[in-house]
């Protein structure tokens, strides 16, 4: 089995397009309503795979299907905020933009796409030229008042005449000309346009006047999507904008419409199950990537020791090496990648065949640590005291304490202006919604309740707090 746990430890990654997305790629049933059902709002926490999903559509083209994913990462949105549509009034003044975006890149793969005539094909490619720039560069070369042209149908056939007053038409009259030749010279072909890495502007969101702008950009992109698909569909052409967004920011889209989007919207969420399913996959494709897919259990006991580990006081208790993983994670793709990828490292570099329970615990405070550092970064935006939050939880020294102790150690930070949130409310729900605290049962003293299990709870400030069990290293509990 060491060529398996060597293939774990230098192939398993955390970003999903470093990964071999072929091999590793799990076709979970929302990926198949995604891509068969039409659903086009992608919801999902930090690490529940969206970006894998995104990969798996990009890197799965056919003859007849085609893809292009719009990454936002290291994005300069304030060049966005700039092309709003003062037609509209907020948050509908980007509508203009993204159907423009979402045009012009189907107008792309229309070039590349052999099924439409080559003539067509011709005439696009003198817009719609290959190139390797970036998605900020593209951006502003087709917003440009040069790239302005006016498209002619004759005949059956498509030609771009150059507007005689020094190609000057505004991008935002562009929209409607796009619209046109998609609906006239469009195949029946499948074209996704994948946006992804949308928060790369959600830095300040409890600053109003800074967040507003992007909120009105996402929920503007929401609207745009759901415009094109009901255009196209009228149209009988298959053109699919997919929209993956952090469920945490799309809580933060406050529109009348917004309810009217749940049949086209899917959730990713996991379950202990589905989470077995997923990791019999990756670990069967390291032992062979022709077999079929084992069991988990087989697949498990290829890699892990088969004794179970012992936990609790006096580590009195056991547990199967899973559970006792699975304990410290918030039951998402991304943190069993990261444990199993470093407990496979670990295994390798003590000499040992299997994953034991000594490399199971000895990676348990490093990943605590990472999953801190994981919440740290998603949470900053809200609360950007977060930090100096998790050092007074560090200060209590429990797992388990009242809301009362939680208040009186924030109290100390607040007198001493260490911290400036005087909303403890708000603190203790944030720290909830993202699994750092949960509650627990007031009758049934082992059962606790924390967001990442029970998504439609909220904080109850009448039970008693406790810590994440994966945080516990990080706290020094």
């Amino acid at each position: 089995m060491k060529s398996v746990l060597e293939s774990i430890a230098e192939n398993w990654k955390l970003e999903a397009k470093l990964e071999d997305s072929r091999k590793y790629f799990f076709n979970y049933k929302e990926v198949h309503d995604i891509l068969n059902k039409d659903k086009c709002y992608v919801i999902g926490r930090k690490g529940s795979g969206k970006s894998a999903i995104c990969e798996h559509i990009v890197k799965n083209q056919n003859y007849k299907t085609f893809a292009i994913k719009l990454n936002f990462k290291n994005f300069p949105f304030n060049e966005l905020y700039g092309l709003n549509n003062d037609k509209y009034t907020p948050p509908n003044q980007y509508i203009t933009l993204w159907k423009y975006l979402i045009y012009s890149t189907v107008c792309q793969l229309m070039v590349v796409n052999e099924n439409i005539d080559f003539k067509i094909r011709g005439e696009l490619e003198k817009l719609y030229p290959k190139n390797t720039k970036s998605l900020a560069r593209t951006i502003n070369t087709w917003t440009a008042a040069e790239f302005g042209a006016t498209v002619l149908g004759n005949g059956g056939t498509m030609k771009i005449q150059r507007d005689c007053s020094n190609n000057t038409i505004p991008w935002i009259q562009r929209v409607n000309i796009l619209e046109d030749i998609i609906a006239e010279y469009c195949d029946d072909s499948i074209y996704y346009i994948v946006f992804d890495e949308l928060d790369e502007d959600y830095r300040t969101v409890n600053d109003t006047d800074s967040s507003q702008p992007y909120i009105y950009l996402l929920t503007s992109l929401f609207k745009a999507v759901q415009d094109v698909k009901s255009i196209f569909i009228e149209n009988g052409k298959q053109v699919k904008p997919i929209v993956f967004l952090r469920d945490d920011i799309y809580m933060l889209i406050k529109d009348s419409d917004k309810n009217k989007w749940r049949d086209m919207k899917i959730e990713i969420e996991w379950t202990e199950d589905k989470l077995k399913n997923l990791l019999a996959y990756r670990i069967s494709k390291d032992i062979s990537v022709e077999n079929p897919t084992l069991s988990f259990k087989d697949a498990w006991y290829k890699i892990f020791d088969t004794h179970k580990v012992n936990f609790g006081n006096k580590q009195g208790k056991k547990i199967d090496s899973f559970d006792f993983i699975a304990r410290s994670t918030h039951l998402r793709p991304r943190d069993f990648i990261q444990y199993i990828q470093c407990c496979a490292e670990e295994t390798l570099s003590k000499n040992k065949k299997y994953i034991q329970e000594s490399n199971i615990k000895f990676v348990d405070r490093a990943f605590s640590n990472y999953l801190k550092d994981e919440i740290v970064d998603e949470v900053f935006p809200l609360l950007p005291e977060i930090e100096q939050i998790m050092q007074i939880i560090s200060n209590i020294r429990k797992w388990n304490f009242s809301c009362k102790e939680f208040e009186q150690e924030y109290k100390k930070y607040l007198k001493t202006n260490t911290i400036k949130e005087k909303n403890i409310d708000l603190v203790l729900d944030t720290l909830y919604n993202f699994s750092v605290i949960g509650n627990q049962h007031k009758h049934k003293k082992d059962t606790f309740f924390f967001k990442y299990q029970h998504t439609n709870m909220t904080f109850n400030k009448e039970e008693n707090i406790v810590i994440h069990r994966g945080l516990f290293k990080a706290f020094q509990l």
